[in-house]
């Protein structure tokens, strides 16, 4: 296709970029990409959750790799090889497919997490759901985990944040809270963000970005007092809280479901 005095050329003149030893990429190429080339493996994990365009409750301090079994890639600070023997089918391009990204995120992150991102490709495939349960069956490493996931993953989370806090509850054995529930008041409709219907109780996972002017302020209020006007409790976490004050927050609400109960 070339000679190597043009190779040469397109290298010093930034055209192409070398990524390791014989492998040569274009300039504008992601890291996780490039990664995934040195390697001679595909981007997997969070890394492809990323480039399938699927929000994640924490973005990705490191680049996920998986390589063929056996394979000795170079040792590169801030990348992460996984040796696993993937079909084709588990592939697109140099990117593992929606649903074996999914799989691996099921394997590797806390569940939460793992719900986030596959929440997050119902969003984009809700036909992926038939697939996942089939797959997340099958024996083998983490098939409790994928299970897990696969039971409670819902196409109707609105965001990876709204998953983390079902998330949690789930974790800790508390069910029972539909995301995106649209509930009747006296003073209109109100979609929230989980609802218990039958013990009516709302959980709203309030970002300051969305609440953090004083419309949103406003309506946040009438909102919150509607919703008590017709009879619900309702319980308002913020990302640190959810993130970092977990075992507090399922506290409030297990002591909630029990007054309800």
């Amino acid at each position: 296709m070339t000679t190597g005095h043009e190779l040469r050329r397109a290298l010093a003149a930034g055209e192409v970029v070398r990524a390791a030893d014989g492998i040569y990429v274009l300039p504008g190429l992601s890291q996780a990409r490039i990664q995934a080339a040195a390697g001679r493996g595909v981007v997997s994990h969070e890394s492809a959750a990323v480039l399938w365009g699927i929000e994640l409750v924490f973005p990705p301090k490191t680049v996920h790799v998986t390589i063929p079994r056996g394979a000795r890639p170079p040792v590169r600070k801030g990348v992460v090889f996984h040796q696993r023997r993937l079909p084709d089918t588990a592939v697109r391009g140099d990117v593992t497919s929606l649903l074996q990204t999914v799989l691996d995120c099921c394997e590797s992150l806390p569940f939460p997490q793992a719900l986030a991102v596959a929440d997050g490709a119902l969003r984009l495939d809700p036909d992926l759901l038939d697939q996942l349960l089939v797959a997340a069956g099958r024996p083998g490493r983490g098939r409790a985990r994928r299970a897990a996931v696969a039971r409670h993953v819902s196409p109707l989370a609105a965001n990876p944040f709204e998953s983390a806090v079902r998330g949690v509850l789930i974790d800790a054995g508390i069910d029972g809270f539909r995301p995106q529930v649209v509930i009747d008041t006296p003073g209109g409709q109100f979609r929230v963000d989980l609802a218990d219907e039958q013990r009516r109780i709302v959980i709203e996972a309030d970002s300051f970005s969305w609440h953090g002017d004083r419309a949103a302020l406003d309506r946040d209020c009438r909102r919150y007092d509607e919703l008590v006007r017709a009879g619900w409790t309702v319980l308002r976490f913020s990302w640190e809280q959810v993130m970092f004050d977990g075992a507090w927050l399922v506290a409030v609400v297990r002591d909630v479901v029990k007054r309800a109960a």
